[in-house]
């Protein structure tokens, strides 16, 4: 059986990975978790024993990877710190993680042989003016903007280096903003869609023209497993769905999706540093991997999410008084 280490696989997207795998192929996971605020065991529940274990462990422990590493066929490395607000609060942690972390899977994954993936973000390349006709492709400039951001490029240059120096079979995804069931509700759309199902006014920076580029959590996983399945080793390729939508459009359409008026939110200070437009060109995954998302119209997906959160208040519940009384000290 083809063994699997899954970092941060108690995550969002990586416990959504978790049970993509399950559903679809006969692999063995291993998931390897801190289980910080971000992660949430119960994110892999029900996932049958014999197929799926779990090791509670800090990537930044090169002990405990080699042993995990060691033990796989492959790695895929989800683990990280994400959030930009808390990047501009305390920088430290995504250093630690983001820059630290990937570097004890690489040489891991070296002195093993290991096949190595590495997700990542469209937020490395920076943004886009709202009116440009461009989007990111894998040869556009890096160019972050946030300690996250910055972060996640060096990452994917340490990658980059260990194919080229060492000749790891690697390769590399960029994602736009991902969106669906298990994600923590301090992140834009299930913040929203909690807070209309506890009453409390969805909250939009600044005018909310910042576009995302948003993709179901479902057809991040499925491409990533094509690219570790059927991928160019050096490769990175582009993950996304068509589904540019700005802040403002997304929060009315949750709005309307839940029954309530579209302009029932409240505009709060914009964050710093805010990127305008990120929008994914996906052409080199579609044509070259055969790719297409199931949740092309976002429209259906969101209606998704909003069911699942709506059926699932005892997984988001426990944080979310404490996610919004930060937000709160913050103004926002």
């Amino acid at each position: 059986m083809y063994r699997l280490l899954v970092t941060g696989g108690a995550g969002f997207i990586g416990s959504n990975f978790v049970h993509h795998v399950i559903a679809h192929t006969d692999m063995h996971v291993t998931v390897v978790d801190k289980l910080t605020y971000a992660g949430n065991r119960e994110s892999l529940a029900g996932l049958p024993d014999e197929r799926v274990a779990f090791v509670r462990g800090d990537i930044v422990d090169a002990a405990v990877i080699d042993e995990l590493v060691q033990h796989s066929d492959a790695v895929v490395h989800y683990a990280a710190e994400s959030h930009n607000d808390n990047s501009l609060n305390d920088p430290r942690p995504f250093l630690d993680t983001n820059i630290i972390g990937t570097y004890t899977l690489l040489e891991a994954a070296r002195r093993h042989g290991r096949r190595y993936h590495h997700i990542s973000t469209d937020e490395v390349y920076g943004d886009l003016e709202l009116d440009d006709p461009q989007r990111f492709t894998e040869t556009t400039p890096y160019n972050p903007s946030s300690p996250y951001s910055s972060t996640k490029a060096g990452s994917d240059l340490l990658v980059r280096a260990w194919v080229r120096s060492f000749d790891l079979q690697a390769t590399i995804s960029n994602c736009s903003n991902n969106y669906g069931p298990y994600q923590h509700i301090e992140k834009f759309i299930p913040r929203q869609i909690t807070n209309v199902l506890r009453g409390i006014r969805p909250k939009l920076y600044g005018r909310g023209e910042n576009v995302r580029d948003w993709i179901h959590a479902e057809d991040h996983s499925s491409a990533v497993l094509a690219i570790l399945q059927r991928g160019t080793i050096g490769e990175t390729y582009l993950i996304g769905a068509d589904g540019e939508k700005n802040n403002k459009e997304v929060v009315e359409i949750i709005l309307e999706k839940m029954g309530q008026p579209r302009d029932a939110y409240d505009h709060v200070t914009d964050r710093a540093g805010h990127d305008l437009r990120y929008a994914i060109d996906s052409t080199k995954l579609r044509t070259q991997l055969g790719w297409s998302p199931s949740y092309g119209d976002f429209d259906r997906g969101l209606a998704a999410t909003i069911d699942w959160y709506r059926n699932n208040e005892e997984w988001w519940s426990p944080s979310k008084d404490s996610t919004e009384a930060f937000y709160a000290s913050k103004g926002q």
